[in-house]
């Protein structure tokens, strides 16, 4: 069975840990790399033993089966247009885009091109979040009467996320690189969400990304939705995504810790059973007809949409 090929735009952090899952899968393999800073390209090449080419073109001509785009927001829709205009399928870092009319953009040319579309969405491929998954099928949270999303930052951004765009209002800040994550684990547990209302704090410098987010919403369904984040405060960074059930409730904390608590006992962190596919695996499914857990642009334009909507 042949492996399944990729050409990755983009050497960065996110962009590193891709290569890194490449390399380690037994069923995939990396035909080059391309980053418009020839130094990190150079660096990431030679460390890893990989191709890296000189120009958009070159890592085009390669024709893998997927070329990922692992860039600054604003980058994404240009990049897909040229991608899908080769034929070739395309795996987009998260947020889609810059916006919801430049994600728009993105659905329309990988449909008109007839390219598979797929989403980097980490969290989607979790043991913890397949625990989740598999408890509200067997309902053993009892009724969900609220959702909560906590987010709280002593700084941003981060100290291993320091680069020219990330603490821009243009494209960075904690609701285009944090809150994707949680807004699609929403919709792919509980549907489409509405949001009510919300506040979105700024510092003065309005080159700068925002500082807060509070806000209200509700799913498809009817149940209420909290979103809250925070940065520049005095505690350590925390992330919390809980889930409120007459019976239990489940959190997942800081991306991979899965903690279950019932009535009058404290909260006791598990250990999930579950052994998800990974993102390749998914996508080499996709490739050959099988049913595949894939977020396609069509999903990312959902979150594209609420996020633009909560940076109002």
């Amino acid at each position: 069975m042949t492996k399944t090929t990729f050409a990755l735009i983009g050497t960065g952090i996110v962009g590193e840990r891709i290569i890194n899952q490449i390399l380690a899968h037994p069923n995939a393999e990396i035909f080059a790399i391309f980053d418009g800073n020839q130094a990190r390209l150079q660096e990431v090449a030679d460390k890893y033993a990989i191709s890296a080419v000189a120009t958009l073109d070159e890592l085009l001509a390669t024709k893998p089966d997927w070329v990922y785009i692992g860039t600054p927001p604003v980058s994404h829709a240009p990049l897909a247009k040229e991608i899908a205009a080769r034929g070739l399928n395309i795996l987009s870092e998260k947020p889609l885009a810059h916006d919801a009319q430049d994600g728009a953009g993105m659905v329309r040319v990988a449909s008109e091109a007839g390219v598979h579309t797929a989403m980097h969405f980490p969290l989607m491929y979790s043991p913890a979040v397949h625990e989740i998954k598999q408890a509200l099928a067997n309902k053993e949270l009892g009724d969900i009467v609220r959702i909560e999303l906590h987010t709280y930052f002593p700084e941003w951004p981060r100290k291993w996320q320091q680069n020219p765009w990330i603490a821009s209002r243009e494209q960075g800040g904690f609701i285009r690189e944090v809150f994707p994550h949680y807004l699609q684990l929403m919709h792919h547990f509980f549907g489409d969400i509405d949001i009510l209302s919300h506040e979105t704090t700024y510092p003065e410098d309005v080159s700068l990304c925002e500082t807060g987010v509070s806000a209200l919403a509700k799913t498809s369904s009817g149940i209420p939705v909290v979103l809250n984040g925070l940065s520049g405060i005095g505690q350590e960074e925390r992330l919390e995504f809980k889930v409120f059930g007459t019976e239990k409730v489940m959190t997942l904390r800081n991306w991979s810790e899965l903690w279950v608590s019932v009535a009058y006992e404290e909260a006791q962190q598990i250990s999930p059973s579950a052994q998800p596919a990974s993102l390749l695996d998914a996508c080499r499914a996709q490739l050959q007809g099988e049913d595949a857990l894939i977020v396609s642009f069509e999903e990312g334009l959902k979150v594209q949409k609420w996020i633009d909507e909560l940076l109002k």
